[in-house]
Protein backbone atom coordinates (compact mmCIF):
# COMPACT_ATOMS: atom_id res chain seq x y z
CA UNK A 1 0.00 0.00 0.00
CA UNK A 2 2.83 2.33 0.88
CA UNK A 3 4.48 1.48 -2.46
CA UNK A 4 1.35 2.44 -4.38
CA UNK A 5 1.08 5.62 -2.39
CA UNK A 6 4.73 6.47 -3.12
CA UNK A 7 4.20 5.88 -6.85
CA UNK A 8 1.12 8.09 -6.82
CA UNK A 9 3.03 10.84 -5.08
CA UNK A 10 5.84 10.59 -7.65
CA UNK A 11 3.29 10.68 -10.46
CA UNK A 12 1.59 13.78 -9.04
CA UNK A 13 4.98 15.50 -8.59
CA UNK A 14 5.93 14.69 -12.18
CA UNK A 15 2.60 16.02 -13.49
CA UNK A 16 3.07 19.24 -11.50
CA UNK A 17 6.61 19.50 -12.88
CA UNK A 18 5.28 18.95 -16.42
CA UNK A 19 2.66 21.68 -16.04
CA UNK A 20 5.22 24.08 -14.64
CA UNK A 21 7.58 23.31 -17.54
CA UNK A 22 4.91 23.75 -20.22
CA UNK A 23 3.68 27.00 -18.66
CA UNK A 24 7.21 28.40 -18.58
CA UNK A 25 7.89 27.35 -22.18
CA UNK A 26 4.63 28.97 -23.35
CA UNK A 27 5.67 32.23 -21.70
CA UNK A 28 9.07 32.14 -23.39
CA UNK A 29 7.58 31.44 -26.83
CA UNK A 30 5.17 34.37 -26.42
CA UNK A 31 7.93 36.79 -25.40
CA UNK A 32 9.36 37.57 -28.86
CA UNK A 33 8.44 37.34 -32.53
CA UNK A 34 12.03 36.35 -33.33
CA UNK A 35 12.51 32.56 -33.09
CA UNK A 36 16.24 32.91 -32.49
CA UNK A 37 15.45 34.80 -29.28
CA UNK A 38 13.25 32.06 -27.77
CA UNK A 39 14.45 28.61 -28.89
CA UNK A 40 17.64 28.68 -26.84
CA UNK A 41 15.80 29.65 -23.61
CA UNK A 42 13.24 26.86 -24.28
CA UNK A 43 16.04 24.25 -24.26
CA UNK A 44 17.54 25.79 -21.13
CA UNK A 45 14.22 25.58 -19.25
CA UNK A 46 13.77 22.01 -20.53
CA UNK A 47 17.12 21.07 -19.02
CA UNK A 48 16.20 22.66 -15.69
CA UNK A 49 12.98 20.66 -15.35
CA UNK A 50 13.95 17.32 -16.94
CA UNK A 51 17.71 17.03 -16.31
CA UNK A 52 18.64 16.64 -19.97
CA UNK A 53 22.38 17.12 -20.52
CA UNK A 54 22.09 18.45 -24.05
CA UNK A 55 19.54 19.45 -26.62
CA UNK A 56 19.08 20.99 -30.03
CA UNK A 57 16.36 22.32 -32.29
CA UNK A 58 16.89 21.96 -36.02
CA UNK A 59 14.95 23.54 -38.88
CA UNK A 60 14.52 22.18 -42.38
CA UNK A 61 15.27 24.51 -45.30
CA UNK A 62 12.96 23.69 -48.23
CA UNK A 63 15.12 25.55 -50.73
CA UNK A 64 18.49 23.96 -49.90
CA UNK A 65 17.26 20.63 -48.48
CA UNK A 66 19.54 21.12 -45.44
CA UNK A 67 18.63 20.42 -41.83
CA UNK A 68 20.64 22.77 -39.64
CA UNK A 69 20.88 23.51 -35.91
CA UNK A 70 18.89 26.62 -35.01
CA UNK A 71 19.45 26.53 -31.23
CA UNK A 72 21.25 24.24 -28.80
CA UNK A 73 21.98 23.56 -25.14
CA UNK A 74 25.17 21.91 -23.92
CA UNK A 75 26.84 22.12 -27.37
CA UNK A 76 29.67 24.38 -28.46
CA UNK A 77 29.46 26.63 -31.53
CA UNK A 78 31.84 24.27 -33.33
CA UNK A 79 29.56 21.30 -32.54
CA UNK A 80 26.53 23.28 -33.75
CA UNK A 81 28.23 23.94 -37.10
CA UNK A 82 28.87 20.20 -37.53
CA UNK A 83 25.19 19.44 -36.96
CA UNK A 84 24.09 19.65 -40.58
CA UNK A 85 22.05 16.84 -42.16
CA UNK A 86 20.25 15.92 -45.35
CA UNK A 87 16.88 14.18 -45.46
CA UNK A 88 17.30 10.52 -44.46
CA UNK A 89 20.78 11.08 -43.03
CA UNK A 90 21.24 9.84 -39.45
CA UNK A 91 18.51 9.80 -36.84
CA UNK A 92 17.68 13.49 -37.42
CA UNK A 93 17.39 13.05 -41.19
CA UNK A 94 15.15 9.99 -40.75
CA UNK A 95 12.81 11.83 -38.37
CA UNK A 96 12.44 14.68 -40.89
CA UNK A 97 11.88 12.14 -43.68
CA UNK A 98 9.32 9.94 -41.87
CA UNK A 99 7.73 12.47 -39.53
CA UNK A 100 7.96 9.91 -36.71
CA UNK A 101 9.84 10.24 -33.39
CA UNK A 102 12.95 8.16 -32.80
CA UNK A 103 14.12 6.95 -29.37
CA UNK A 104 17.65 5.60 -28.97
CA UNK A 105 18.05 4.19 -25.43
CA UNK A 106 21.82 3.60 -25.94
CA UNK A 107 23.58 5.67 -28.58
CA UNK A 108 26.54 3.27 -28.57
CA UNK A 109 24.29 0.42 -29.79
CA UNK A 110 22.52 2.30 -32.62
CA UNK A 111 24.36 2.24 -35.99
CA UNK A 112 22.09 4.95 -37.46
CA UNK A 113 23.22 7.36 -34.75
CA UNK A 114 26.04 9.23 -36.54
CA UNK A 115 27.31 11.36 -33.65
CA UNK A 116 28.31 14.10 -36.13
CA UNK A 117 28.65 16.64 -33.36
CA UNK A 118 30.71 14.41 -31.06
CA UNK A 119 28.60 15.23 -28.01
CA UNK A 120 30.21 14.22 -24.70
CA UNK A 121 29.01 14.72 -21.15
CA UNK A 122 31.61 17.11 -19.69
CA UNK A 123 34.23 15.42 -21.82
CA UNK A 124 33.69 12.03 -20.12
CA UNK A 125 32.59 8.81 -21.76
CA UNK A 126 29.03 8.28 -20.50
CA UNK A 127 26.32 6.17 -22.03
CA UNK A 128 23.67 8.50 -23.45
CA UNK A 129 20.07 8.19 -24.55
CA UNK A 130 19.06 10.23 -27.61
CA UNK A 131 15.48 11.25 -28.36
CA UNK A 132 14.52 13.03 -31.57
CA UNK A 133 10.98 14.24 -32.36
CA UNK A 134 9.56 15.99 -35.44
CA UNK A 135 8.24 19.54 -35.25
CA UNK A 136 5.30 19.68 -37.63
CA UNK A 137 3.34 22.52 -39.13
CA UNK A 138 0.12 21.49 -40.90
CA UNK A 139 1.39 17.89 -41.25
CA UNK A 140 4.67 19.05 -42.76
CA UNK A 141 7.91 18.46 -40.86
CA UNK A 142 9.66 21.81 -40.42
CA UNK A 143 12.37 20.65 -38.01
CA UNK A 144 13.23 18.50 -35.01
CA UNK A 145 13.62 18.67 -31.24
CA UNK A 146 16.40 16.40 -29.96
CA UNK A 147 17.63 15.83 -26.39
CA UNK A 148 20.41 13.87 -24.68
CA UNK A 149 19.97 12.13 -21.33
CA UNK A 150 22.35 10.01 -19.30
CA UNK A 151 21.22 6.45 -19.83
CA UNK A 152 19.18 4.88 -17.00
CA UNK A 153 17.44 1.49 -16.87
CA UNK A 154 14.50 2.69 -14.81
CA UNK A 155 13.74 5.97 -16.64
CA UNK A 156 10.28 6.09 -18.26
CA UNK A 157 11.24 7.07 -21.80
CA UNK A 158 7.67 6.80 -23.10
CA UNK A 159 6.37 9.40 -20.62
CA UNK A 160 9.27 11.64 -21.52
CA UNK A 161 8.52 11.31 -25.25
CA UNK A 162 4.91 12.28 -24.56
CA UNK A 163 6.07 15.43 -22.76
CA UNK A 164 8.47 16.35 -25.56
CA UNK A 165 5.67 15.86 -28.09
CA UNK A 166 3.68 18.57 -26.30
CA UNK A 167 6.75 20.83 -26.33
CA UNK A 168 7.09 20.27 -30.09
CA UNK A 169 3.45 21.21 -30.51
CA UNK A 170 4.01 24.47 -28.60
CA UNK A 171 7.04 25.27 -30.77
CA UNK A 172 5.02 24.50 -33.91
CA UNK A 173 2.23 26.85 -32.85
CA UNK A 174 4.79 29.56 -32.10
CA UNK A 175 6.30 29.12 -35.58
CA UNK A 176 2.85 29.35 -37.16
CA UNK A 177 1.97 32.51 -35.24
CA UNK A 178 5.26 34.08 -36.27
CA UNK A 179 4.74 33.15 -39.90
CA UNK A 180 1.30 34.73 -39.80
CA UNK A 181 2.66 37.81 -38.05
CA UNK A 182 5.45 38.16 -40.62
CA UNK A 183 2.97 37.72 -43.48
CA UNK A 184 0.74 40.39 -41.96
CA UNK A 185 3.73 42.68 -41.45
CA UNK A 186 4.81 42.19 -45.07
CA UNK A 187 1.25 42.77 -46.23
CA UNK A 188 0.96 46.00 -44.25
CA UNK A 189 4.39 47.11 -45.44
CA UNK A 190 3.45 46.38 -49.05
CA UNK A 191 0.14 48.17 -48.59
CA UNK A 192 1.88 51.14 -47.00
CA UNK A 193 4.35 51.35 -49.90
CA UNK A 194 1.48 51.08 -52.40
CA UNK A 195 -0.52 53.81 -50.67
CA UNK A 196 2.57 56.02 -50.42
CA UNK A 197 3.25 55.64 -54.15
CA UNK A 198 -0.42 56.21 -54.90
CA UNK A 199 -0.41 59.34 -52.76
CA UNK A 200 2.76 60.63 -54.42
CA UNK A 201 1.29 59.95 -57.85
CA UNK A 202 -2.03 61.48 -56.84
CA UNK A 203 -0.58 64.61 -55.31
CA UNK A 204 2.18 66.11 -57.37
CA UNK A 205 1.44 69.76 -58.12
CA UNK A 206 1.34 70.12 -61.88
CA UNK A 207 3.04 73.52 -61.78
CA UNK A 208 6.16 72.27 -59.96
CA UNK A 209 8.88 70.14 -61.58
CA UNK A 210 11.01 67.79 -59.49
CA UNK A 211 11.08 64.28 -58.06
CA UNK A 212 13.98 64.59 -55.60
CA UNK A 213 13.56 63.50 -52.00
CA UNK A 214 13.57 67.08 -50.69
CA UNK A 215 10.85 68.06 -53.14
CA UNK A 216 8.75 65.04 -52.21
CA UNK A 217 8.77 66.43 -48.67
CA UNK A 218 7.60 69.81 -50.01
CA UNK A 219 4.76 68.08 -51.89
CA UNK A 220 3.77 66.27 -48.70
CA UNK A 221 3.57 69.55 -46.79
CA UNK A 222 1.54 71.20 -49.59
CA UNK A 223 -0.90 68.28 -49.55
CA UNK A 224 -1.24 68.48 -45.76
CA UNK A 225 -1.96 72.21 -45.56
CA UNK A 226 -3.96 72.78 -48.76
CA UNK A 227 -7.35 71.70 -47.42
CA UNK A 228 -7.19 74.05 -44.43
CA UNK A 229 -7.23 77.83 -43.97
CA UNK A 230 -3.95 77.82 -42.04
CA UNK A 231 -1.54 80.69 -42.64
CA UNK A 232 1.57 79.48 -44.48
CA UNK A 233 5.08 80.96 -44.50
CA UNK A 234 7.23 79.87 -47.47
CA UNK A 235 10.96 80.44 -47.10
CA UNK A 236 13.82 79.90 -49.50
CA UNK A 237 16.35 81.66 -51.68
CA UNK A 238 15.31 83.82 -54.61
CA UNK A 239 14.34 81.82 -57.67
CA UNK A 240 13.40 78.60 -55.85
CA UNK A 241 9.71 78.78 -56.83
CA UNK A 242 7.96 80.15 -53.73
CA UNK A 243 5.12 81.64 -55.80
CA UNK A 244 4.54 78.28 -57.49
CA UNK A 245 4.13 76.63 -54.07
CA UNK A 246 1.66 79.35 -53.04
CA UNK A 247 -0.34 78.72 -56.23
CA UNK A 248 -0.28 74.96 -55.63
CA UNK A 249 -1.67 75.45 -52.11
CA UNK A 250 -4.42 77.78 -53.34
CA UNK A 251 -5.51 75.72 -56.34
CA UNK A 252 -5.63 72.52 -54.28
CA UNK A 253 -7.69 74.18 -51.53
CA UNK A 254 -11.42 74.76 -51.06
CA UNK A 255 -10.80 78.34 -52.22
CA UNK A 256 -9.57 77.24 -55.66
CA UNK A 257 -12.46 78.95 -57.49
CA UNK A 258 -11.93 82.20 -55.56
CA UNK A 259 -9.33 84.93 -56.28
CA UNK A 260 -5.59 84.35 -55.89
CA UNK A 261 -4.12 87.83 -55.41
CA UNK A 262 -0.36 88.43 -55.41
CA UNK A 263 1.52 91.30 -53.80
CA UNK A 264 5.28 91.80 -54.08
CA UNK A 265 6.02 93.76 -50.93
CA UNK A 266 9.55 94.62 -52.10
CA UNK A 267 8.40 96.03 -55.44
CA UNK A 268 5.91 98.56 -54.03
CA UNK A 269 7.11 102.01 -52.93
CA UNK A 270 6.77 102.66 -49.20
CA UNK A 271 4.31 105.52 -49.69
CA UNK A 272 1.73 103.42 -51.58
CA UNK A 273 2.04 99.92 -50.10
CA UNK A 274 -0.69 100.54 -47.49
CA UNK A 275 -2.99 101.78 -50.22
CA UNK A 276 -2.19 98.71 -52.33
CA UNK A 277 -2.93 96.35 -49.46
CA UNK A 278 -5.93 98.02 -47.82
CA UNK A 279 -7.24 100.39 -50.50
CA UNK A 280 -8.00 104.10 -50.07
CA UNK A 281 -10.87 106.53 -50.04
CA UNK A 282 -11.21 109.42 -52.46
CA UNK A 283 -9.07 112.35 -51.37
CA UNK A 284 -7.04 110.28 -48.89
CA UNK A 285 -3.85 111.67 -50.45
CA UNK A 286 -2.75 113.66 -53.48
CA UNK A 287 -3.78 111.79 -56.59
CA UNK A 288 -6.51 109.73 -54.89
CA UNK A 289 -9.23 110.95 -57.26
CA UNK A 290 -11.55 108.03 -56.50
CA UNK A 291 -12.08 105.28 -53.95
CA UNK A 292 -10.10 102.09 -54.63
CA UNK A 293 -10.22 98.56 -53.29
CA UNK A 294 -7.01 97.12 -51.88
CA UNK A 295 -5.58 93.62 -52.38
CA UNK A 296 -7.16 92.30 -49.18
CA UNK A 297 -10.63 93.30 -50.34
CA UNK A 298 -9.99 91.94 -53.85
CA UNK A 299 -8.88 88.60 -52.35
CA UNK A 300 -11.98 88.25 -50.16
CA UNK A 301 -13.02 84.59 -50.10
CA UNK A 302 -9.72 83.54 -51.69
CA UNK A 303 -6.00 83.72 -51.00
CA UNK A 304 -3.64 86.67 -50.66
CA UNK A 305 -0.01 85.90 -51.43
CA UNK A 306 2.40 88.34 -49.78
CA UNK A 307 5.75 87.85 -51.47
CA UNK A 308 8.94 89.26 -49.90
CA UNK A 309 7.12 89.85 -46.61
CA UNK A 310 10.42 90.74 -44.96
CA UNK A 311 10.47 94.07 -46.83
CA UNK A 312 7.31 95.49 -45.25
CA UNK A 313 7.68 98.77 -43.40
CA UNK A 314 7.19 98.73 -39.59
CA UNK A 315 3.95 100.75 -39.89
CA UNK A 316 2.49 98.33 -42.46
CA UNK A 317 3.55 95.40 -40.29
CA UNK A 318 1.36 96.72 -37.46
CA UNK A 319 -1.68 97.01 -39.76
CA UNK A 320 -1.05 93.57 -41.23
CA UNK A 321 -0.87 92.08 -37.74
CA UNK A 322 -4.31 93.49 -36.98
CA UNK A 323 -5.77 91.96 -40.16
CA UNK A 324 -4.31 88.58 -39.26
CA UNK A 325 -5.72 88.78 -35.74
CA UNK A 326 -9.12 90.39 -36.35
CA UNK A 327 -9.68 89.81 -40.08
CA UNK A 328 -10.69 93.46 -40.45
CA UNK A 329 -9.13 96.81 -41.52
CA UNK A 330 -9.88 100.34 -42.65
CA UNK A 331 -8.95 101.86 -45.99
CA UNK A 332 -6.37 104.63 -46.08
CA UNK A 333 -8.29 107.83 -45.29
CA UNK A 334 -11.40 105.85 -44.34
CA UNK A 335 -13.26 105.19 -41.07
CA UNK A 336 -15.46 102.22 -41.99
CA UNK A 337 -14.22 98.83 -40.81
CA UNK A 338 -14.13 96.22 -43.55
CA UNK A 339 -14.23 92.54 -42.64
CA UNK A 340 -12.60 90.01 -44.95
CA UNK A 341 -12.33 86.25 -45.24
CA UNK A 342 -8.85 85.83 -46.68
CA UNK A 343 -6.25 83.14 -46.38
CA UNK A 344 -2.71 84.49 -46.04
CA UNK A 345 0.32 82.86 -47.66
CA UNK A 346 3.55 84.78 -47.12
CA UNK A 347 6.99 84.22 -48.61
CA UNK A 348 10.47 85.57 -48.06
CA UNK A 349 14.06 84.94 -49.05
CA UNK A 350 15.31 86.75 -45.94
CA UNK A 351 15.99 85.40 -42.47
CA UNK A 352 13.09 86.87 -40.47
CA UNK A 353 14.60 85.77 -37.16
CA UNK A 354 17.71 87.85 -37.88
CA UNK A 355 15.49 90.80 -38.85
CA UNK A 356 13.64 90.43 -35.53
CA UNK A 357 16.95 90.59 -33.64
CA UNK A 358 17.84 93.78 -35.51
CA UNK A 359 14.41 95.29 -34.74
CA UNK A 360 13.40 95.34 -38.42
CA UNK A 361 10.56 92.81 -38.19
CA UNK A 362 7.89 92.41 -35.52
CA UNK A 363 8.17 89.22 -33.50
CA UNK A 364 4.39 88.98 -32.94
CA UNK A 365 3.79 89.26 -36.69
CA UNK A 366 6.39 86.55 -37.33
CA UNK A 367 4.56 84.17 -35.00
CA UNK A 368 1.27 84.94 -36.76
CA UNK A 369 2.80 84.18 -40.16
CA UNK A 370 4.92 81.17 -39.21
CA UNK A 371 1.99 78.86 -38.38
CA UNK A 372 2.84 76.31 -41.08
CA UNK A 373 6.35 76.82 -42.47
CA UNK A 374 7.47 75.33 -45.80
CA UNK A 375 11.13 75.66 -46.77
CA UNK A 376 12.05 75.40 -50.44
CA UNK A 377 15.51 73.89 -50.98
CA UNK A 378 17.97 75.65 -53.30
CA UNK A 379 18.62 73.99 -56.65
CA UNK A 380 22.14 72.95 -55.56
CA UNK A 381 20.48 70.69 -52.94
CA UNK A 382 18.25 68.97 -55.50
CA UNK A 383 20.73 68.11 -58.24
CA UNK A 384 18.65 65.16 -59.42
CA UNK A 385 15.96 67.62 -60.57
CA UNK A 386 18.25 69.71 -62.80
CA UNK A 387 17.83 67.57 -65.92
CA UNK A 388 14.05 67.27 -65.39
CA UNK A 389 13.81 71.05 -65.18
CA UNK A 390 16.12 71.49 -68.15
CA UNK A 391 14.01 69.18 -70.33
CA UNK A 392 10.87 71.04 -69.28
CA UNK A 393 12.35 74.45 -70.13
CA UNK A 394 13.80 73.21 -73.43
CA UNK A 395 10.36 72.02 -74.49
CA UNK A 396 8.69 75.22 -73.25
CA UNK A 397 11.02 77.63 -75.05
CA UNK A 398 11.34 75.49 -78.17
CA UNK A 399 7.60 75.90 -78.67
CA UNK A 400 7.67 79.57 -77.68
CA UNK A 401 10.45 80.48 -80.13
CA UNK A 402 9.52 77.94 -82.83
CA UNK A 403 12.81 76.05 -82.50
CA UNK A 404 13.32 72.28 -82.79
CA UNK A 405 15.79 71.30 -80.07
CA UNK A 406 16.28 67.53 -80.19
CA UNK A 407 18.94 66.94 -77.54
CA UNK A 408 21.43 68.40 -75.07
CA UNK A 409 25.09 67.48 -75.56
CA UNK A 410 26.97 65.58 -72.87
CA UNK A 411 29.43 68.45 -72.15
CA UNK A 412 26.44 70.79 -71.72
CA UNK A 413 24.81 68.33 -69.31
CA UNK A 414 28.07 68.09 -67.34
CA UNK A 415 28.24 71.88 -67.10
CA UNK A 416 24.63 72.14 -65.93
CA UNK A 417 25.23 69.50 -63.24
CA UNK A 418 28.52 70.99 -62.05
CA UNK A 419 27.27 74.57 -61.61
CA UNK A 420 26.14 75.74 -58.13
CA UNK A 421 23.12 77.78 -59.37
CA UNK A 422 23.06 80.77 -57.00
CA UNK A 423 19.99 82.04 -58.89
CA UNK A 424 18.28 78.66 -58.52
CA UNK A 425 15.47 77.55 -60.88
CA UNK A 426 14.97 81.05 -62.26
CA UNK A 427 18.64 81.21 -63.33
CA UNK A 428 18.39 77.74 -64.90
CA UNK A 429 15.30 78.80 -66.85
CA UNK A 430 17.05 81.90 -68.18
CA UNK A 431 20.12 79.86 -69.20
CA UNK A 432 18.00 77.33 -71.08
CA UNK A 433 15.99 80.01 -72.89
CA UNK A 434 19.24 81.68 -74.02
CA UNK A 435 20.65 78.32 -75.19
CA UNK A 436 17.48 77.53 -77.15
CA UNK A 437 17.64 80.90 -78.88
CA UNK A 438 21.31 80.67 -79.92
CA UNK A 439 21.28 77.01 -81.00
CA UNK A 440 21.29 76.56 -84.77
CA UNK A 441 21.74 72.79 -85.16
CA UNK A 442 18.90 71.38 -83.03
CA UNK A 443 21.38 70.64 -80.23
CA UNK A 444 22.27 72.59 -77.08
CA UNK A 445 26.06 72.57 -76.80
CA UNK A 446 28.26 73.67 -73.94
CA UNK A 447 29.24 76.88 -75.77
CA UNK A 448 25.56 77.87 -75.90
CA UNK A 449 25.53 78.25 -72.11
CA UNK A 450 26.49 81.53 -70.37
CA UNK A 451 30.13 82.19 -69.39
CA UNK A 452 29.25 81.66 -65.71
CA UNK A 453 28.70 77.96 -66.48
CA UNK A 454 31.84 77.47 -68.54
CA UNK A 455 34.59 75.27 -67.12
CA UNK A 456 38.31 75.61 -67.72
CA UNK A 457 38.27 72.63 -70.10
CA UNK A 458 35.27 73.80 -72.13
CA UNK A 459 36.60 77.33 -72.53
CA UNK A 460 40.28 76.40 -72.82
CA UNK A 461 41.11 78.64 -69.87
CA UNK A 462 42.75 76.17 -67.52
CA UNK A 463 45.02 78.27 -65.29
CA UNK A 464 48.73 77.95 -65.88
CA UNK A 465 51.54 78.67 -63.44
CA UNK A 466 52.81 77.45 -60.04
CA UNK A 467 50.56 75.13 -58.04
CA UNK A 468 50.46 77.53 -55.06
CA UNK A 469 49.13 80.34 -57.24
CA UNK A 470 46.48 78.04 -58.74
CA UNK A 471 45.34 76.87 -55.32
CA UNK A 472 45.17 80.44 -54.02
CA UNK A 473 43.14 81.47 -57.07
CA UNK A 474 40.71 78.60 -56.49
CA UNK A 475 40.50 79.37 -52.76
CA UNK A 476 39.75 83.03 -53.45
CA UNK A 477 37.03 82.04 -55.95
CA UNK A 478 35.40 79.72 -53.41
CA UNK A 479 35.43 82.45 -50.77
CA UNK A 480 33.87 84.95 -53.18
CA UNK A 481 31.15 82.43 -54.17
CA UNK A 482 30.38 81.69 -50.50
CA UNK A 483 30.12 85.39 -49.64
CA UNK A 484 27.93 85.97 -52.67
CA UNK A 485 25.61 83.07 -51.70
CA UNK A 486 25.27 84.35 -48.11
CA UNK A 487 24.90 88.06 -48.98
CA UNK A 488 28.22 88.87 -47.32
CA UNK A 489 27.46 87.05 -44.03
CA UNK A 490 30.93 85.99 -42.86
CA UNK A 491 29.63 83.51 -40.28
CA UNK A 492 27.41 81.69 -42.78
CA UNK A 493 30.06 81.77 -45.49
CA UNK A 494 32.68 80.25 -43.18
CA UNK A 495 30.20 77.53 -42.23
CA UNK A 496 29.55 76.76 -45.92
CA UNK A 497 33.28 76.34 -46.49
CA UNK A 498 33.89 74.33 -43.32
CA UNK A 499 36.10 77.07 -41.82
CA UNK A 500 36.06 78.80 -38.48
CA UNK A 501 35.21 82.52 -38.52
CA UNK A 502 38.83 83.27 -37.56
CA UNK A 503 40.17 81.21 -40.50
CA UNK A 504 37.67 82.93 -42.80
CA UNK A 505 38.77 86.37 -41.55
CA UNK A 506 42.43 85.58 -42.20
CA UNK A 507 41.70 84.51 -45.78
CA UNK A 508 39.44 87.49 -46.50
CA UNK A 509 42.21 89.80 -45.29
CA UNK A 510 44.83 87.85 -47.26
CA UNK A 511 42.93 88.20 -50.55
CA UNK A 512 41.79 91.79 -49.78
CA UNK A 513 38.12 90.89 -50.18
CA UNK A 514 35.49 93.40 -49.01
CA UNK A 515 32.61 91.30 -47.68
CA UNK A 516 30.42 94.40 -47.29
CA UNK A 517 29.93 94.70 -51.04
CA UNK A 518 27.97 91.44 -51.07
CA UNK A 519 25.49 92.53 -48.42
CA UNK A 520 21.89 92.97 -49.51
CA UNK A 521 20.83 96.58 -49.32
CA UNK A 522 17.95 97.24 -46.95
Amino acid sequence: MSGVSTNNIRKVKWEIEELSLLFEISGILDSSINLQDVLGPVLKVLSKHTKIVGGLITLFNNETGDITVEASYGLSLDQERKGKYRIGEGITGLVVQTGKPSVVPRTSEEPKYLDKMGFKMNGRERELSFICLPIKLENKVIGTLSVYRIYSDNFALNDFVRLLTVVCSLISKAVKLRQEALKERDRLLSENIRLQKELEAKFHPSNIIGNSKVMQEVYRLIEQVSKSDTTVLITGESGTGKELVAQAIHYNSFRANKPFIKVNCAALPENIIESELFGHERGAFTGAIKSRKGRFELANGGTLFLDEIGDLTPQTQIKLLRVLQEREFEKVGGTNTIKVNVRIIAATNRNLEELIEKGLFRQDLYYRLNVFPIHLPPLRDRKSDILLLTDYFVEKYSKMHSKNIRRISTPAIDMLMAYHWPGNVRELENCVERAVLVSNDEVIHGHHLPPTLQTGESSDTIPKGPLKAKLESIEREFILDALKSTSGNMAKASKLLGLTERQMGIRVKKYKIESKRFRTKM
